[in-house]
C-alpha cells in the first residue's frame, strides 16, 4: 500500500519523526503515552500491515512486559505500599505505574522507529545529510538497510545450507551448532565484503569532496511549506504545554497528574492532531484515490 505521507518532502518526513518520537521518548504522561502508542501502531499497521501486528506480538510487547517486570523488582521508591517481597523490600504502586509507563514508552518508540525505517529511506537520509556530514551519513544510511539486507541474505545463506544438509535443522546439537557458525561466519565475511564494496564505490563516485553536485528528486513545493508550518504549530503546542507544565506527571513519591483544564484539552488535541497526520493524509489519498478511479 502506497503511503502518501512518504511522498511529502525529506524534510517534513524528518522534522516530523523528531516531534513525535523525542516528545514520546522524555514525556512519561498518560495521555501522552497513550495517544502516541495507539498512533504508531496504527501508523505501523497501515505501513506493514500484518507484519506490523507480529513485530508488536514478538518484539515490542515482550519489551514492555520485561521492563515493567524488571522495574517494580528492582524500584522500591514511592509512598502506596501495596506488599513486600521476601527479601523485605516493598512492592509500591508508585514502581508499577513507572514501570508500565516505561515500557509503553519502550513499546511505543520501537513502533515510531519502524514507521521511521519505512519512511526515511536511505536515498532520503542522505539528500539531508549528506553536505553536511557525509560519512556519518552514510554509515547511518548503511545501518538502516543494512536489518532489511541481512534478513534477505540470511534467508538464501540457510537455504543453500539445508540443500546440501548443512542447515541448522540438521544433525545432533554438535553438529547444528558447527552449521549455524557456519552460517554466521558467511554472513559475516559477507556484511565486511558489502561495506568494503559500498565505501569503494561511494569514494569513486566523489562521495564527500567539495563542490560535488548531486541529482535529486525532491522539491520543496508549496504543498511542503504549508505541512511544515502545521507540524511545526502542533509539534511546539504539544512540547509547549510540558515545558511550561501545562501537562505534567510525578510518579515519586506519590503518582499525580495535572488537572483536565481546557487549555490542557487543546494541548492532548495538538498532540493528537500531530500523531494522526500520517494517517489523515492517507486516508485522504486513499480517499482522492478511489474518487478518481470511479470517474474513468
Amino acid at each position: 500500500m502506497k503511503d502518501g505521507f512518504s511522498g511529502y518532502h525529506p524534510v517534513i518526513n524528518f522534522v516530523y519523526f523528531v516531534f513525535v518520537i523525542g516528545i514520546s521518548m522524555f514525556v512519561r504522561h498518560p495521555v501522552y503515552l497513550g495517544i502516541s502508542l495507539i498512533t504508531a501502531i496504527l501508523y505501523h499497521i497501515y505501513l506493514k500491515g500484518r507484519k506490523a501486528l507480529r513485530f508488536t506480538g514478538m518484539v515490542t510487547v515482550p519489551v514492555f512486559l520485561l521492563s515493567a517486570i524488571f522495574n517494580l523488582l528492582f524500584n522500591h521508591e514511592g509512598a502506596t505500599i501495596l506488599a513486600y517481597f521476601p527479601d523485605g523490600n516493598p512492592l509500591t504502586k508508585e514502581s508499577i505505574l513507572f514501570g508500565i509507563a516505561a515500557g509503553i514508552m519502550m513499546l511505543t518508540v520501537m513502533n515510531w522507529f519502524a514507521c521511521f525505517h519505512e519512511v526515511m529511506t536511505s536515498d532520503k537520509f542522505i539528500y539531508l545529510f549528506g553536505r553536511l556530514i557525509p560519512g556519518i551519513s552514510l554509515v547511518l544510511s548503511m545501518i538502516l538497510r543494512f536489518i532489511p539486507k541481512y534478513e534477505i541474505q540470511i534467508k538464501k545463506v540457510s537455504n543453500a545450507q539445508k540443500c546440501i544438509g548443512r542447515d541448522v535443522s540438521d544433525g545432533n546439537i554438535r553438529e547444528k551448532a558447527m552449521h549455524g557458525m557456519k552460517i554466521l561466519s558467511i554472513m559475516v565475511t559477507w556484511a565486511l565484503e558489502n561495506s568494503v564494496e559500498t565505501a569503494d564505490s561511494m569514494r569513486s563516485r566523489g562521495y564527500g569532496l567539495r563542490g560535488r553536485t548531486s541529482f535529486s528528486i525532491y522539491r520543496f513545493d508549496a504543498r511542503d511549506k504549508i505541512m511544515l508550518a502545521v507540524i511545526s504549530i502542533s509539534g511546539m503546542a504539544a512540547a509547549t504545554g510540558v515545558l511550561t507544565g501545562q501537562v505534567s506527571s510525578l510518579y515519586y513519591p506519590v503518582f499525580s497528574v495535572n488537572p483536565l483544564t481546557a487549555g490542557t484539552l487543546v494541548i492532548y488535541g495538538a498532540f493528537l492532531f500531530l500523531c494522526l497526520m500520517p494517517i489523515f493524509i492517507n486516508l485522504w489519498e486513499d480517499k482522492k484515490w478511489d474518487y478518481l478511479q470511479s470517474r474513468i
